[in-house]
């Protein structure tokens, strides 16, 4: 069963969508370009239905399901009930071969560059992207705490957010597989997004970065206010670039992450250079080119690394333009937004 758990990404591209999630399937893809990509692997969707089916959490989760009464017509139904089906599924210990499989990988990994307890994150990868939706861990560290945030991520899929936007659709409620991406963390010193085109009014003759100190995080969640570059797509010249106030980033603890003021110093500064600005543009045009469609691309800088090694690809995915999102989308993501905590 482990071979259809887990795969590296070199073992991965676009095709396998279906199998480990859109995220693993792109990081596969971008890996086989030759792209500079985290190294790692990926838990199958099947992993996920496995995890559930072998410690009987689907029955659980069934049960529970069977037993509500209200329909779901209020927020506080998918608050409650998220807190109940995540308890369900986090009270679960991993099944022994699953668990032997994952950490023999996560071991080979750590062997491979040399590192004892190497940290990494784990990534949800859903076989359609629903950004925000489900949870990253980062700078996890050791068997333990792998095995833990692998099934925390999995339990996302039962995060208030989540079972919103399944209800709304009509999806079940019971059940959303997903793949994880386990991947070597980037020691970031500066880190953000790239739009290959302008994502408010659809311009693809300009490219947008937004970028941030520490990890993308806060720029990805839009906890700070990150420096801004325009650049021209052709050219890859800046043409206008805006210093953010960064007020907070994110930041390694020794475990885990954590959230924290941006040193005067710092919050005052540009956090790139010109030449990583336009290294960043280079990668999204390579990216655009080669999935024939805008992205929306999240990298980070490596400060262990000289440049141009430094400027890794952390994931990319179809890129949203805001006026082609339909009304009532535009609406719900408001609401989800203002109501439901991520």
């Amino acid at each position: 069963m482990s071979n259809e758990w887990i795969l590296w990404f070199d073992e991965l591209n676009q095709e396998c969508n279906d199998q480990v999630g859109k995220k693993c399937a792109n990081l596969g893809e971008m890996t086989k370009m030759g792209l500079r990509v985290p190294p790692g692997f990926a838990l199958s969707l099947e992993a996920y239905k496995d995890f559930m089916f072998l410690t009987g959490a689907d029955m659980e989760i069934k049960e529970y399901l069977d037993n509500v009464i209200h329909g779901f017509e209020k927020i506080q139904h998918f608050n409650a009930a998220s807190e109940e089906l995540r308890w369900i599924v986090e009270s679960k210990e991993m099944p022994r071969e699953m668990s032997a499989a994952i950490l023999s990988h996560y071991q080979e990994l750590c062997q491979r560059w040399d590192m004892k307890d190497m940290a990494v994150s784990t990534r949800s990868a859903g076989a359609s992207s629903h950004p925000g939706q489900y949870e990253t861990h980062l700078n996890v560290r050791g068997d333990q705490d792998i095995i833990e945030k692998i099934i925390k991520v999995w339990s996302s899929t039962f995060n208030p957010r989540s079972l919103s936007a399944r209800k709304r659709v009509g999806a079940p409620l019971k059940s959303d597989p997903i793949g994880v991406a386990v991947l070597k963390m980037v020691n970031a010193r500066s880190a953000g997004i790239l739009f290959t085109a302008d994502p408010n009014t659809g311009d693809t003759s300009r490219m947008i970065i937004e970028a941030n100190w520490g990890l993308g995080e806060s720029v990805v969640g839009g906890e700070a206010m990150p420096d801004v570059y325009i650049l021209d797509k052709a050219s890859l010249e800046i043409i206008d670039r805006k210093l953010g106030t960064k007020g907070r980033c994110v930041t390694f603890k020794e475990v885990g992450v954590a959230e924290q003021d941006t040193p005067t110093e710092k919050s005052c500064t540009f956090c790139l250079s010109d030449e990583e600005v336009k290294e960043v543009g280079r990668l999204g045009k390579i990216l655009e080119s080669h999935f024939h469609v805008p992205q929306d691309t999240e990298w980070a800088v490596d400060q262990d690394l000289g440049f141009p090694e430094s400027v890794i690809l952390l994931q990319t995915r179809p890129e949203v333009i805001a006026q082609r999102k339909k009304p009532v989308d535009q609406v719900v993501d408001l609401m989800l937004r203002r109501f439901i905590k991520r």
